[in-house]
């Protein structure tokens, strides 16, 4: 069996992760991207299907671990009855090829370990040949894939594994490198460990120090703002949203996505969460990013995209792994990105005007890009689509979907007016007006007495709770305040917010699944916009609570049987903490410049 999901810490070098269980055991790895094929997939199988585990060989021994401050340098403690060792991890930023080290430095007494190296490529398929080469070197192939293993611990085969056994005493050390190149090159050179440890931790601590915020919470904004770079594909700047594929959103279901890929959704968060935090570099290459992804026929615009913008993430079943806790399938792609969905306009709107607020400098081609997407916008407003949630159960007219329509209006309509940009600014600001008043007539149900998920629906849906934080309507409006008593009222459990009711959804999948971890963050921000402070506070210090060891959100949380769920880390949810953190923050502190009016305030 895996560990429970939040027993994982994420290693990585901007381009791939590595999942480590708190027993010293790396059971998921992609390389060279972090969409590429798991050379190590014992997450969603067994140990059979790759995994590389170093911990002391005698049972029984007692676990800590974190990371090194400002840095994703894991460092874990091992101790046991006759001595102390730790196991740091890490993933140098790339020079040449990908490399993954592990020193173990011993701390007092001596203690025996032992290392178990299962290769697999091809998620769990694929043994490889293993061989060894001069300078002790061991290199395993299997068709386009390498990795090559420089050690001084004694290896062997063993069972299709390769394993060794060694002891060390105080402040004795033993390294290990495992790099990737493709098969049909010279095998790569490997690493000198200590000075990659040095140059990945004065990398880390150069990408920290740079942070502008000092409130309150600096310390799990900090670890957020690392988790969000280490998502970011450095070549591109595409910041994925999550380094895993299929893990469940209820043990055992059928909810399993592959996250490896960007989506448009994260746009407005990732700008702000960056700008806000004084990391301008890293938001002008997720910008550029967006508007080259985004570029060509605004009829195909998509809802995700792939690390480098590719358009065609077909779906498919990995049928050989029986997935995380027996949840199956385990799935490859997405086919969530042939889906229409119409909020993915008012987040690049909404994105692109918010850069500009922020002092990124202009692109000169993203106005007139801009003006296609509304002109096509205009045409599709009306129709009914997938939503937010990417539904598989049949298209509605989602009353978000509608209202992030009306984002992408008033946001070209704003634009043209703050920053004098040309365009059909009379005909925006109608359709924008009717938008609304669409959205108002047909989306509020008088008999709930609340705004509900969709046109002549009575269900409820955690993202109602987006309208005032777009500036649909502000907080204190009436209809507002009676449709977030509703969804504390509906979507509730144990103080944490459900996306909807899944079994009152028909969302083409079976029911169930954990609280839905932004909406929960959304709900603080609500509550903040009405002068619930305190509330809003307390919130948000569970949902903090919520992290594991070393500061890691999933997608959800079950709060009955206390465990993460969904992908992880998730880019989404540390997102959201970000914003609510500095939503908090006092006067003094710079706030978030929320979408609306520039600033999350009562």
């Amino acid at each position: 069996m895996p560990s429970r999901i939040e027993d994982y810490a994420l290693i990585g070098d901007c381009e791939a992760a590595a999942l480590v269980a708190r027993d010293g055991s790396i059971d998921w790895l992609c390389w060279p991207r972090f969409d590429a094929s798991a050379c190590f997939a014992a997450l969603l199988g067994s140990p059979e299907n790759g995994r590389w585990q170093i911990a002391p060989a005698a049972p029984g021994f007692r676990v800590s671990r974190r990371y090194r401050v400002g840095t994703l340098i894991l460092e874990t403690e091992f101790e046991t009855a006759e001595g102390a060792v730790t196991l740091i991890d890490f993933m140098p930023p790339r020079s040449a090829a990908p490399d993954l080290v592990r020193i173990v430095v011993g701390r007092r007494g001596r203690t025996t370990l032992q290392t178990d190296l299962v290769l697999r490529f091809g998620y769990g398929a694929n043994v490889p040949w293993v061989s060894r080469l001069e300078g002790g070197l061991l290199r395993a192939i299997a068709g386009p894939d390498m990795l090559v293993l420089k050690t001084g611990v004694p290896l062997h085969g063993e069972d299709l594994r390769t394993v060794g056994a060694f002891t060390l005493g105080e402040a004795e050390t033993a390294m290990f490198v495992l790099s990737y190149g493709p098969s049909h090159q010279p095998p790569p050179v490997s690493v000198d460990p200590f000075r990659a440890l040095a140059e990945t931790e004065a990398f880390w601590h150069n990408w920290s120090s740079r942070c502008t915020y000092q409130g309150r919470w600096s310390e799990a904004v900090g670890r957020s703002l690392i988790t969000l770079k280490a998502l970011t594909y450095a070549p591109t700047g595409g910041l994925v949203a999550a380094p895993t594929t299929s893990l469940p959103e209820r043990i055992g279901g059928a909810r399993n996505w592959d996250y490896r890929y960007c989506w448009l959704r994260d746009a407005t968060l990732t700008l702000l969460a960056l700008m806000n935090a004084g990391y301008y570099d890293e938001a002008r290459a997720w910008r550029e990013w967006l508007l080259r992804a985004v570029a060509g026929s605004p009829a195909q615009l998509q809802i995700m995209y792939g690390l480098a913008g590719e358009r065609h993430l077909r779906e498919w079943e990995v049928a050989w792994l029986p997935g995380y806790e027996g949840s199956r399938p385990v799935r490859v792609g997405n086919a969530a990105a042939t889906q229409l969905q119409l909020d993915v306009f008012g987040e690049v709107m909404d994105a692109l005007h918010q850069a500009r607020h922020g002092g990124l400098a202009e692109n000169p081609e993203a106005w007139a890009l801009q003006k296609a997407l509304a002109e096509h916008l205009e045409t599709v407003w009306d129709q009914p689509d997938e939503g937010i949630w990417e539904v598989r159960g049949g298209r509605k007219h989602f009353v978000h979907s509608k209202v992030m329509a009306w984002v992408a209006l008033d946001r070209m309509v704003k634009t043209a007016a703050e920053f004098g940009w040309d365009g059909p600014v009379a005909r925006w600001r109608a359709l924008r007006a009717r938008i609304h008043t669409d959205v108002c007539r047909q989306g509020f149900n008088p008999e709930v007495g609340a705004f509900v998920q969709s046109y002549g629906s009575r269900t409820m849906d955690a993202s109602l709770l987006l309208l005032p934080l777009v500036g649909f309507l502000p907080a204190s409006d009436p209809r507002i305040r009676a449709t977030v008593s509703a969804i504390e009222r509906d979507l509730l459990v144990d103080g944490f917010v459900l996306r909807y009711r899944t079994e009152e959804t028909q969302d083409g999948l079976p029911p169930g699944e954990g609280a839905f971890l932004p909406c929960s963050f959304w709900l603080a921000d609500n509550w903040m916009l009405q002068g619930r402070r305190e509330e809003a506070q307390a919130l948000f210090e569970r949902l903090l609570a919520l992290r594991n060891d070393v500061g890691l959100l999933a997608e959800e949380y079950d709060p009955r049987a206390k465990r993460q769920l969904g992908n992880f880390p998730q880019a989404f949810s540390h997102l959201a903490l970000i914003g609510t953190a500095l939503n908090l923050s006092p006067a003094k502190a710079k706030p978030l410049a929320q979408r609306s009016s520039g600033r999350c305030v009562p």
